[in-house]
């Protein structure tokens, strides 16, 4: 008698799967940890001066990404 898993490709299981998405996860986590050989480039390292926040709360300003967002808006 054969047996019915020894001959063909296994079927996808769903333990493999999540195995596999488990392996990809932890792959990118360590390629995400691993030190760069390039410094990056200076403006990407300097984070951009904001004004203070209310003391009241609220905190909109006028940013470049809110202008942004009102010339896609208006069009």
């Amino acid at each position: 008698m054969q047996d019915s898993h020894s001959t063909g490709a296994m079927p996808a299981s769903r333990r493999r799967f999540f195995a596999g998405a488990a392996a990809v996860g932890a792959a990118a986590a360590a390629v995400a940890v691993l030190p760069r050989g390039v410094d990056a480039p200076a403006e990407v390292q300097a984070a951009p001066v904001l004004p203070p926040a209310p003391a009241n709360g609220g905190g909109y300003s006028l940013s470049e990404h809110v202008k942004r967002y009102y010339q896609t808006a208006s069009t």
